[in-house]
């Protein structure tokens, strides 16, 4: 490819809707154009990258005996009401009418369609285990597009669904595609993935894994612990407090705290700490508007997937009005009395906490020396909490956690009978008893990883793609085009680098070094010749890495046989890494 014959073009300047490195990179070096909000139009490079990213995944699909299908894009919402994701799926999932007047929906996700294929297929045991896979757009109606390729509202994935006679044979299979994962990524160039515990979300099952990439920029918070190796997301993250006072009980006193309607405020007045107080965070369930309220130790954050989990229903933040019964501001366990249906749930912080400042359920009132088994029933406590910074490992039990920011580039389900029995998928064992499949599920966004590389492998003058996923290997610059001596010679070797299979990005525009070097950076390829009048008076064609790990000074007539042994070099560089796999 001629660089003066590519579709695209690129920009000096960062663009100032551009808050991510990704993001900005991939607009200035001519990847994607943006074509409403989280939709992405995508140029010649990137598609390339694409292409080879999807070839990565297809390989490693198919060493699992993956089998490649297509699930349509528009689905008929009968198909979503059999699994009853038609109503539970919140506004994320497009819906709309066809001409006929039917209901249809935009395929976020692809079980209902798998299971609709394979329904009459899997009649019998002696079919199983199967897995089918396909690569396919999707449209999920993401309220907060950001970071270009990172969230978007229309992206491409790889989406497979396993099905099985067993948990074990389920647990056997999940293993081999956590490993073809791992390969993936590190295939990629990014072996620095790690793989957390996740909750599943609307996917449902009962387990999953996410695959994150560990960077500042990343929107999810993932739990770590350095000591024992433990790893999941916030949303999952088991939060453990531990209050061991030894602190004498106080007697039950109620006090006027005008005007002090944060936890921390009321705290502050009455010289208390806030880790002996107890708040309340209200929500609204989205099935009945009833309210949930939450008691959680002051310092302690709720998580709302938990909630939800426990809950089985979707919640947002309630509108607290009068006909409520709830004292906005002066909510407490003690003498709480609400106005229809309500939910009551009481975080695991609070166990074990004495004299507790918390609200008195009274405008300007708080109550002091408050302790559960005296003034109130002991309640039922629960995980409801965010695990915070420093706080204990569910695993190896030390103050080990740290929170780190992480990019979610896939994830796999364990999803058991959700979908199967809903939508009434039954096989006959081995004694002719019917029985429902045991499904898994694994997905990985192409453009999200190919965003994430960039995010993972760039310097301040652009990305840095791996040879294995680049949109060209080699970027040829002939410095001086109007030198018919060096004309000739980079013409010469960018044939015969085409010749031998090389993929070359070739630049022979008549503008300054400076210009050509930059358009170069943006574009990325991992290895760039330099061919120049003032290299030819040496006999040397310059060979370097885009990231200025090698440089090579070859002869005009070795430096195809350099360029092949560098590409070696790295491909061998990725293989091995994702051999530890």
């Amino acid at each position: 490819m001629k660089l003066d014959k590519l579709i695209s073009d690129r920009f000096k300047e960062r663009p100032s809707e551009c808050v991510i490195d990704s993001h900005a990179f991939m607009v200035r070096g001519g990847y994607i154009k943006a074509v409403a909000n989280g939709i992405y139009s995508q140029y010649p490079a990137l598609k390339r990258v694409s292409k080879k990213i999807e070839n990565i995944i297809r390989e490693e699909m198919d060493k699992i005996d993956g089998q490649e299908v297509l699930f349509p894009v528009v689905l008929p919402a009968s198909l979503w009401e059999e699994s009853g994701r038609f109503e539970s799926v919140g506004s994320e999932l497009l819906r709309f009418k066809d001409r006929n007047n039917s209901q249809m929906v935009l395929g976020m996700t692809h079980e209902e369609a798998c299971v609709h294929l394979v329904r009459e297929y899997g009649h019998s045991y002696n079919r199983y285990p199967f897995m089918l896979y396909q690569i396919q757009t999707k449209f999920r109606d993401e309220a907060r597009s950001r970071g270009g390729l990172i969230r978007v509202r229309e992206f491409n994935m790889k989406d497979a669904y396993s099905f099985h006679t067993s948990q074990e044979d389920l647990q056997d299979y999940y293993d081999k595609c956590f490993k073809a994962y791992q390969r993936i990524f590190a295939r990629a160039g990014i072996p620095e993935v790690i793989s957390v515990e996740s909750d599943s979300g609307m996917m449902g099952g009962s387990l999953s894994h996410e695959f994150m990439l560990l960077t500042p920029i990343g929107e999810d918070s993932i739990a770590v612990c350095e000591k024992c190796g433990y790893r999941a997301n916030m949303e999952a993250a088991k939060s453990i407090i531990v209050n061991n006072s030894d602190e004498q009980l106080k007697n039950l006193e109620l006090v006027k705290t005008p005007d002090q309607k944060t936890i921390e405020d009321v705290c502050n007045y009455l010289k208390k700490p806030v880790e002996s107080s107890c708040k309340a965070v209200v929500y609204q369930k989205d099935s009945d508007n009833s309210f949930v309220i939450i008691f959680t130790r002051g310092d302690i954050e709720v998580n709302e997937t938990k909630v939800k989990n426990f809950i089985k229903d979707n919640i947002h933040p309630a509108l607290i009005d009068e006909e409520s019964g709830i004292t906005a501001g002066f909510i407490g366990p003690k003498d709480l009395k609400l106005n229809g249906k309500y939910t009551v749930l009481f975080d695991s912080s609070l166990k074990g906490v004495k004299n507790i400042v918390a609200g008195a359920n009274k405008i300007d009132y708080h109550y002091t020396g408050l302790n559960f088994g005296r003034d109130i029933e002991e309640p039922q406590f629960n995980d409801f909490a965010k695990i915070i910074d420093g706080g204990i490992c569910p695993s190896c039990n030390e103050n080990s956690i740290s929170i780190k920011r992480g990019i979610e580039v896939g994830n796999i389900f364990q999803l058991g009978t959700k979908y199967t029995k809903s939508m009434n998928m039954q096989y006959l064992d081995k004694n002719g008893q019917s029985q429902y499949p045991i499904m898994g599920c694994y997905g990985i966004g192409v453009g999200r990883l190919a965003a994430s590389v960039i995010e993972e492998k760039h310097d301040k003058f652009g990305p840095i793609w791996p040879i294995s996923i680049a949109p060209w290997q080699v970027h040829l610059c002939c410095v001086r085009a109007d030198d018919k001596n060096a004309k000739a010679i980079a013409d010469n070797l960018y044939n015969s680098l085409q010749a031998s299979g090389i993929e070359v990005i070739y630049d022979d525009r008549d503008v300054r070094a400076g210009v050509m070097f930059s358009d170069a950076d943006l574009i990325g390829s991992p290895i760039r010749v330099i061919v120049s009048p003032r290299n030819l008076e040496k006999g040397i064609v310059e060979i370097v890495t885009r990231d200025k790990q090698i440089s090579i000074n070859a002869s005009v007539d070795s430096a195809e046989d350099e360029v092949k042994n560098l590409i070696k070099k790295l491909f061998d560089e990725i293989e091995e890494k994702a051999n530890n796999f």
